[in-house]
């Protein structure tokens, strides 16, 4: 199906491709055939804080700015959050003891190495993961992709984010003296879910301004946490009957999953650095956006661990209240609910994103909405319906199934193309495009992923048991084995000479930049500057060999 939304053509705008120039009112107001007036890059970006106006589109070199270390306080914020505080205390109360569930916190959570892999691909191409990815799958297999990994499983994180601060902030309600019920913990997360969108709308001006301050306050909220974690932990907790043989392998898997679905989920880093120029520094991208994402995950995921061994992590609110200063109880429930709304910002920015990716004709600040509705509904389910802590870990660790492959194949196209994306090509979805390849389709890319998850689910063994894992006793390891199976197959499918990676094509031209050796990488006669044309004869403009 072709796509309904029009490719951007110069001098025109569609709504959900209308430039950055558009976030002012003065220049909004003009027609679409109407030229705009020339801005001037050297200026502030902005006055005030305004509607973010770009979607999918391309960002322009004059709108690039800022710093990667910004990316730090983004990735922070959205990782001090209550579903991380539930996953360290899932870990002991699966049978682990301290010091394996502290293992497992550590090595899950270096996978947002990944993540920050993943973003350099941002000021590469100046357009969003949900564009980027096109390169892997095609335009129309894209589509499909951004459907089920972009958009469904994103509302799920909402959704479980969500209930897990409702939950929190319910708590905070009954301790006002409001009588507990479904109503009041419906009106809960309607509130929390709006105010989550009022900054997804703004968008992400309001976002690298307001996850900085945010940050702050989380981390001293949280630093008064650990203190009276600390004092009450038990360092040496091992379960009365501590597991052993295929039992402990198959717990230690079942929780590395859970741990890695977090910085898995954030296939859409590129998301947050699209806006910085296309020269920023790719170990600053990776750096700054790793340690946003390792650094208070450990520490939130260990301090829910530490206080398992103290409290009863099933009922997290009256555990912690037992062993947390009388004074402070409301101000870390008040906390929890200020994570929640960082990380879920995030999520429901990129899902509405993945909304147009998906061809539909939508304004990003809407399509935000819609994500919202949508978690919205199955958060009610989650509280009213299910057992949040049930329903958490076997959704997390089932996402693994889809998130696991797709992030590897991400990465895989990333190093083979060594980060060289054509963002404005990779916004034609037209039958012409580069990136149409076969039908619309990427085979190779389909491919790979269709065997990363096929493998991912014979190995898996959460609310279902694969083969793999049933002959292994339980042992799940679908996150390894469907990471390994579809990178490996990328890698083969789409090694240089096949499907689109042929030298020459797609950025991948050998030598600098996808140019032949020579000076600044234009050696004559490549490229339209032979000698004798547009100027370039041998001798003048630095083009000789």
């Amino acid at each position: 199906m072709a796509s309904t939304i029009p490719d951007p053509v110069p001098g025109r705008h569609d709504t959900a491709y209308a430039p950055a120039e558009a976030a002012f009112p003065a220049e909004a107001a003009l027609p679409p055939e109407t030229p705009r007036p020339a801005r001037n890059p050297a200026a502030p970006e902005h006055t005030a804080p305004r509607i973010e106006a770009h979607g999918i589109d391309h960002i322009p070199d004059a709108d690039r700015r800022g710093r990667p270390r910004e990316l730090f306080a983004v990735w922070a914020a959205a990782n001090v959050n209550y579903l991380s505080l539930l996953s360290g205390g899932v870990l002991v109360l699966i049978g682990l003891t301290l010091v394996q569930a502290l293992a497992v916190i550590v090595v899950g959570n270096l996978l947002w190495l990944l993540t920050g892999v993943l973003a350099i691909s941002g000021p590469a191409s100046g357009t969003p993961s949900e564009v980027i990815t096109r390169a892997i799958y095609g335009v129309r297999g894209n589509r499909v992709n951004n459907a089920v990994v972009g958009w469904a499983i994103s509302v799920c994180y909402f959704a479980l984010n969500l209930a897990a601060a409702a939950s929190a902030a319910t708590a905070l309600v009954e301790r006002a003296g409001v009588a507990p019920g479904d109503g009041v913990t419906a009106v809960v997360v309607v509130v929390i879910a709006a105010l989550t969108l009022v900054i997804s709308v703004w968008g992400h001006a309001a976002i690298m301004k307001l996850y900085l301050p945010i940050t702050l306050v989380l981390a001293l909220a949280f630093a008064v946490v650990a203190f009276s974690v600390f004092g009450h932990a038990d360092f040496s907790y091992r379960p009365a009957e501590p597991l052993g043989g295929t039992a402990l392998w198959a717990t230690l898997a079942a929780g590395l999953a859970l741990i890695a679905s977090g910085p898995l989920s954030y296939t859409t880093s590129a998301d947050f650095s699209r806006y910085l120029p296309r020269t920023t520094s790719k170990r600053a991208v990776v750096g700054w956006t790793a340690l946003g994402g390792f650094v208070p995950s450990v520490v939130v995921c260990s301090l829910g661990a530490l206080a398992a061994t103290a409290v009863d992590m099933r009922d997290p609110q009256s555990g912690l209240e037992s062993i947390l200063p009388g004074w402070f109880t409301s101000a870390f429930l008040l906390a929890l609910v200020l994570g929640t709304i960082a990380i879920n910002a995030l999520t429901a920015y990129s899902a509405g994103l993945a909304l147009q990716a998906v061809g539909l004709r939508i304004r990003r600040s809407y399509s935000v909405l819609v994500d919202g509705a949508a978690a919205v509904s199955l958060t009610l389910y989650a509280l009213l319906v299910s057992d949040l802590l049930d329903t958490m870990s076997d959704v997390l660790q089932l996402t693994v199934v889809l998130l696991g492959p797709s992030t590897a194949l991400y990465a895989t196209d990333i190093l083979l193309r060594r980060n060289r994306y054509d963002g404005p090509a990779l916004t034609d979805e037209s039958p012409g495009s580069r990136f149409w390849y076969t039908g619309g389709v990427n085979v190779p890319g389909a491919l790979a992923l269709a065997a990363g998850v096929s493998a991912a689910a014979l190995c898996v063994d959460t609310v279902y048991t694969g083969p793999v894992a049933a002959a292994l006793g339980g042992v799940d390891l679908s996150l390894p084995v469907g990471m390994l199976v579809a990178a490996g197959s990328y890698a083969l499918l789409m090694r240089p000479g096949r499907d689109g990676m042929r030298p020459g094509r797609d950025g991948m031209r050998p030598g600098r930049d996808g140019m032949r050796p020579g000076r600044d990488g234009m050696r004559p006669g490549r490229d339209g500057m032979r000698p004798g044309r547009d100027g370039m004869r041998p001798g003048r403009d630095a083009s000789r060999a």
